[in-house]
């Protein structure tokens, strides 16, 4: 296992102490959340969970967590996810997996949002690219305005909606997420706020470190 694998693994595994019996909690998407869904199945809690993909869900099922569709619930008292960037403020940029609309749906909805991410995950500032969800009607149209976006080349996910990514200059990156949640035709965009993160647990070193708000 390569060092970010391992750093996965313990940043997942610190994570996966802090699910209770009789909670209610978000899965988010990606490489290091499945290290996450095998110790969450290795200790057995009884736990409700929410997917934000089809492939976390499936994992889920196989090894034998209680998933349900999120229409069941109304809250959550814990989601956690990965990360492709993490700022020293805080900022994130989630999404190449192509499920940031659902993983920022899940996040606000919890009462605690815990982010678990490698060493290699921290950035000195957010960059580009930053994922997008577009709607298809108006596509042409709506790369158009955003500007500096193209297409990835993934199927369309399972609320239908097209992926791509903004690839100019991010600055300040809450200035950029209220440009591109205003523009007509962008369903959802991969900047995350630092008010929506609760900690983020790093793997380095054979240690995890915990960051939290500045």
């Amino acid at each position: 296992m390569g060092d970010a694998e391992e750093e996965k693994r313990l940043a997942a595994e610190a994570a996966a102490d802090f699910v209770e019996d009789g909670m209610s909690v978000g899965l988010g998407t990606g490489t290091t959340v499945a290290y996450l869904l095998e110790a969450l199945a290795r200790r057995g809690r009884a736990v409700v969970y929410v997917a934000t993909s089809v492939a976390t869900e499936e994992h889920a099922r196989q090894i034998g967590l209680d998933v349900r569709s999120f229409d069941e619930l109304s809250r959550l008292d814990i989601a956690i996810d990965g990360a492709d960037q993490v700022s020293p403020d805080m900022w994130l940029v989630k999404g190449g997996g192509g499920a940031h609309t659902r993983e920022k749906i899940v996040a606000t909805a919890a009462d605690r949002f815990v982010v678990i991410v490698s060493s290699n995950k921290l950035v000195g500032q957010i960059h580009e690219p930053v994922p997008l969800e577009l709607m298809s009607f108006g596509l042409a149209a709506t790369m158009r305005h955003i500007g500096q976006c193209r297409l990835r080349p993934l199927p369309k996910t399972p609320d239908g909606g097209v992926l791509a990514e903004y690839v100019g200059e991010v600055g300040e990156p809450a200035r950029l997420a209220c440009r591109l949640a205003a523009q007509a035709g962008v369903v959802d965009h991969g900047l995350f706020p630092p008010e929506l993160v609760t900690e983020v647990l790093v793997g380095t070193d054979g240690k995890v470190d915990r960051l939290g708000r500045p």
